[in-house]
């Protein structure tokens, strides 16, 4: 009889197991999303985003952000500024053709969550944290970088009159 118990036993924690996957929420990043960019100056938005997204607002061990910006579809609305941008002087998009987030921790907190990842531009990997919300199957946050610890522009000449300071706004609607 005990050998029957084993394997049921192995059987049963495999099928829960099986299940909790089977729960957790994959999301499809849907149209009008938004990832914004602004300071004094520059400002502007990419334009190109994908990505996976799994969140379960129950199970956020489970949950993961992992996301690429299409560094060429920087738009500031000028453009000898998007040249400018896309140029190895400032993001290199031929070098470095995307900028990617990837979580490592989510959490719950007062006013909604917290993520913690590894955000890679340019080369440069640097862990961030910044909060955000999940309303009606949307995803919105910012945070501030400074410009300089991804090696995106200098502070000499012309490149040292723009803000090292941004604020990245984001907005994502998914689906199921």
């Amino acid at each position: 009889m005990k050998k029957l118990a084993y394997p049921f036993a192995i059987f049963t924690i495999l099928m829960f197991s099986a299940f909790t996957a089977l729960q957790t929420s994959k999301w499809k990043i849907a149209e009008g999303y938004s990832i914004k960019f602004s300071s004094k100056d520059p400002s502007g938005v990419f334009k190109n985003f994908k990505g996976d997204i799994i969140f379960d607002e129950k199970n956020l061990n489970a949950s993961k952000f992992d996301v690429v910006i299409d560094a060429n579809s920087i738009s500031t609305g000028n453009g000898m500024k998007n040249k400018h941008a896309k140029s190895d002087k400032w993001f290199d998009v031929k070098t470095y053709p995307e900028i990617r987030f990837s979580s490592t921790g989510i959490s719950k907190t007062s006013s909604g969550y917290s993520v913690t990842g590894i955000l890679d531009m340019r080369g440069v990997k640097k862990e961030i944290s910044f909060p955000f919300t999940f309303v009606n199957n949307t995803f919105s946050g910012s945070f501030t970088i400074n410009r300089l610890d991804y090696n995106i522009g200098t502070t000499k000449g012309m490149a040292g009159k723009a803000a090292r300071e941004l604020l990245v706004e984001i907005s994502v609607p998914v689906t199921k």
